[in-house]
């Protein structure tokens, strides 16, 4: 860039202009940091409000766009209440401070001097409604934190090839809601602070997932789920290494409804975490959680 020429502020340098901030500590000029700083506040007070208000929470089994991207089955089971497993507190701390970090992002993206607008905007596609993050330098945009193996999927542009949690349908409905074709995503690896941002115009692609128009998964979707039976699993079981034993898909190692899928699955645990394994013909020598003792 040429000496003296300002670079226009855009989803493209978000990321290294947050990065700078971090490294100078000085908030772009054209921003009142007192202001940012109060607004912050505000929005980590509205979170704590959400999570620890007095109002009475409800086990929502709504169509939301925040899920529309995800399986059939699953969709299936949230909508017609089955029965789903507890989640461990530890869980809830994981998420709690996963929207904190989202935040956070947010309030770094305007101190870096980029516009933040359509925060928490409502959003509604062929009746179903939904809240999206906010708009960056006109880009709509979902903010995440995420595991090194789901950022690796933002840093490298796989997520279009591997979403288990509905992600690519959610911001369509977003941009379809917004009249916009182009959105991304703001992403941290939460274990080491890296950010990264991925982009799509969903116009410009040639992607058959990208290019599906939203409202026919919609309308596909709420069709459905009025079935009497769920529909296919969502993904097989897939072979434990040489041992002959069969394990869960990660996609469904994470679902709330695997016990209901698969009646007789039985959870080892190791040093890396728990296995699912649907099919078990050498016995593993390691400790068995007993479903009710975990919440898996």
């Amino acid at each position: 860039m040429a000496k003296g020429i300002i670079e226009a502020k855009t989803t493209d340098n978000v990321v290294e202009d947050i990065y700078a901030l971090m490294e100078s500590k000085d908030a772009d000029p054209s921003v009142d940091v007192e202001q940012e700083i109060e607004r912050f506040g505000e929005g980590v007070k509205a979170l704590m409000r959400t999570e620890f208000g007095r109002e009475k929470r409800e086990d929502n089994r709504k169509l939301r766009l925040s899920n529309i991207g995800r399986t059939d089955r699953y969709l299936w089971n949230h909508y017609n209440g089955t029965d789903k497993e507890e989640i461990e507190p530890h869980t809830y701390v994981k998420f709690m401070y996963g929207h904190l970090i989202e935040e956070m992002l947010i309030f770094l993206t305007r101190m870096a001097g980029h516009t933040v607008t359509d925060e928490q905007k409502v959003c509604k596609v062929n009746g179903i409604v939904g809240h999206m993050d906010c708009s960056i330098d006109g880009i709509v945009t979902d903010v995440k934190s995420a595991s090194a193996f789901g950022f690796k999927k933002f840093k490298d542009g796989s997520l279009v090839h591997d979403d288990p949690f509905g992600y690519i349908d959610q911001i369509k409905a977003y941009g379809h809601a917004c009249g916009q074709t182009k959105v991304g995503w703001l992403a941290m690896d939460k274990a080491n602070g890296h950010i990264t941002y991925l982009k799509y115009d969903l116009k410009e692609t040639d992607n058959t997932k990208l290019k599906e128009p939203i409202t026919d998964r919609i309308d596909q979707i709420k069709a459905m789920v009025l079935e009497p039976e769920p529909t296919a699993y969502c993904y097989e079981p897939v072979p434990d290494g040489k041992s002959g034993n069969m394990k869960l898909a990660i996609g469904c190692s994470y679902c709330q409804f695997k016990a209901h899928c698969y009646p007789d699955l039985r959870v080892f645990s190791y040093a890396y975490g728990p296995k699912y394994l649907c099919k078990v013909v050498n016995e593993p020598r390691v400790r068995e959680f007993v479903l009710d003792e975990t919440g898996f």
